[in-house]
């Protein structure tokens, strides 16, 4: 056992005092416990310590590498996976579901004071012309053409048509089916336009071929027009649209349009409450911006008896089958686009007149002050300038007003855009401020090009390299506000470090090149021709080289003959002469030949002078009065 020693009374002291003193803080007890340390040595040339060039470079050591046929099972568990989770479009549609609402999320809301600058800083007018049995729309904007339509009376679009189809062949590699909806070509319906909560496949996969199947009869929507090769394109996720709603039967979910300002939205979001069915589903229009709640349950309640016709017409109907037809284009143009936002709606035609009148008398009566008949003898579109304006939009470069210029470049995958600056030199500054001013421009250009010649699919604009990066911001922002006004879903990517901006646009129908132009025969569309032989051309400098030296040399004078009254009359002699002698002669002779007889002809006139060309001389003041002095002498004589 260890004793315990008790302290001393000096011991019990000291230790007293220590107790009684406060504690230091722990920052001056180790400034003050803390050893005099060595100054660092610094290499001037490098700037780094010295001990840090003194160690050795560790070399990286190689992985070791697993056996073959480990790494070979790895590899195919994901591909077992994904086997099993069933169709990648259906994944790359979620996918691109939810990206776009993430970006939604991003994207912040319209206020009411950007609203109604958007709507006031432009001045729209549609332009509808009824001429041989085809009506052409266009859409202006501060008198400048960024849309047009072409509806002929015998063929239309099928867009938005709902058949009943009959399924005849399912392709699980390539994920699509192909459908007979009675209009001649077979259309496709992928596995991502299928409503699977209607296909009750239950447990299983979300696979193309376990849903349907050749022989079945399904339900479809027409979302594309065939195109080239291309058939239709398919789904069948039904929906309706209307004047201020589409109508989305068997959905469980409503939307509203990002384009109103947020107070509009709350709004309509209180009316949909009240007004939405249980077992469907409604997507709010920016139409609808005003509307009270007795027009939105009325437009809700026509879609829903147009959904439950089709429905009966489904139970006694045999595929294939039309069972809704969308209206006219016409009329789908004035419901779609005419809203509020536009000044006026000009009308050459009485037919065209009375088809309008009569549907904004129904659905949106106040806008019926709005149309205007044209009654002028001049057509519509010579008026307007429209004409002009659609011949510039099929050329392949468009000219931008400061100088710069955009070469549009359509190829299988994609369009590609390429901004030059031409004849802008810019008015003062630098380089970078001259090339921001023309790519600005450029992007409000290019917009109205993308609208008017509806171009689709993946667009990629070569802008004009710029340095700084606010001015590429400040470009990418102008793009996407004057793509506000742009009805077609669309979506833009960052600037790459390329100076490229990638985008893409829905393609919907034909575009403008389509409707006024044809492939050529000769070169299939290519732009060459192709020979079997290879064909050599001289270059360019020997041509200039030749023209050079043909300007160098003189021109030898052209003296040209002519013939006095004397000469004619000694000519008329000869001739006479001539005939003289073949009557006077009794016996026959050959006649001379039409050669020797020219000949002769030409030998009896007398031989040109050449005139020489006087020198010109200055004439000074003083020789001039001499001269006119003898001139008047001649003259009286």
């Amino acid at each position: 056992m260890a004793q315990r020693v008790c302290p001393t009374g000096q011991e019990a002291k000291k230790l007293a005092k220590k107790k009684e003193e406060p504690a230091k803080p722990a920052a001056i007890q180790l400034i003050f416990q803390a050893p005099d340390l060595p100054t660092p040595k610094v290499n001037p040339r490098s700037g780094k310590l010295a001990v840090e060039e003194e160690k050795p470079i560790e070399k990286p050591q190689p992985k070791a590498k697993q056996p073959k046929e480990k790494a070979h099972k790895e590899k195919s568990k994901p591909e077992e996976s994904e086997k099993e989770t069933g169709s990648t479009r259906v994944d790359a549609k979620r996918q691109r579901r939810r990206d776009s609402r993430d970006g939604g999320r991003r994207r912040s809301s319209v206020t009411e004071s950007e609203f109604l600058a958007r709507r006031e800083s432009v001045e729209r007018t549609m332009v509808v012309r009824e001429k041989d049995a085809r009506i052409q729309i266009g859409v202006l904007e501060d008198g400048m053409l960024v849309e047009h339509y072409v509806a002929e009376s015998q063929g239309g679009s099928l867009i938005g048509n709902v058949y009943l189809g009959k399924v005849q062949n399912v392709l699980p590699s390539m994920e699509a089916a192909f459908v007979d909806i009675g209009r001649g070509r077979n259309a496709v319906l992928y596995s991502g336009e299928v409503d699977w909560e209607a296909a009750e496949t239950g447990n299983q996969p979300r696979r193309i071929e376990l849903a349907l199947k050749s022989g079945d009869q399904v339900l479809v929507q027409v979302t594309k027009d065939p195109v080239g090769q291309k058939g239709a394109r398919l789904t069948s996720q039904v929906s309706l649209p209307g004047r201020f709603l589409v109508y989305v039967p068997g959905g469980n979910m409503s939307g509203i349009s990002r384009k109103l300002p947020e107070g509009e939205r709350q709004r309509l979001k209180q009316i949909l409450k009240h007004a939405l069915p249980e077992d469907a589903g409604v997507i709010v229009r920016t139409a609808a911006e005003g509307a009270s709640e007795d027009q939105l349950i009325h437009d809700v309640e026509r879609l829903k008896a147009q959904w439950e016709s089709i429905n009966e017409k489904v139970a006694k109907g045999k595929a294939p089958m039309l069972l809704h037809s969308e209206p006219d284009l016409l009329v789908k143009i004035i419901r779609d686009v005419f809203n509020e936002d536009f000044q006026k709606l000009v009308i050459s035609g009485e037919s065209a007149f009375a088809t309008i009148s009569e549907y904004l008398s129904s659905v949106a009566p106040e806008l019926v002050e709005r149309l205007s008949a044209y009654t002028s003898q001049e057509d519509i579109f010579d008026f307007y300038r429209i004409g002009d304006q659609i011949v510039k939009a099929l050329d392949r470069k468009v000219y931008l007003p400061s100088g710069g210029s955009l070469v549009i470049d359509r190829t299988e995958a994609m369009t590609v855009v390429d901004v030059n600056t031409g004849k802008f030199i810019g008015s003062g500054g630098n380089l970078e401020e001259t090339v921001t001013k023309n790519n600005l421009e450029a992007a409000e250009e290019l917009v109205r090009q993308l609208r008017l010649r509806d171009i689709g699919g993946i667009i990629v604009v070569d802008f004009i390299d710029m340095i700084q990066e606010s001015n590429q911001e400040m470009v990418r922002r102008r793009l996407l506000e004057c793509l506000s006004r742009d009805r077609t879903k669309n979506q833009v990517g960052e600037v790459t470090s390329l100076g490229l901006v990638q985008m893409t646009r829905k393609k919907i129908g034909v575009g403008l090149l389509e409707t006024f132009g044809e492939t050529c025969d000769c070169c299939a569309g290519r732009g060459v021709v192709i020979h079997s032989e290879p064909r050599f051309k001289m270059p360019e400098q020997s041509n200039s080289k030749q023209k050079g030296k043909q300007k160098g040399k003189e021109k030898p004078e052209v003296v040209k003959k002519v013939v006095t009254a004397e000469q004619a009359d000694a000519f008329k002699n000869v001739v006479n002469q001539i005939a003289q002698a073949a009557h006077s002669e009794e016996t026959p002779k050959e006649p001379e030949g039409k050669t020797e007889i020219l000949n002769a002809v030409l030998d009896s006139l007398p031989e040109p002078q050449l005139v020489q060309k006087p020198k010109r001389r200055r004439v000074t003041s003083a020789a001039r009065a001499p001269q006119s002095s003898d001139s008047s002498e001649n003259s009286e004589q």
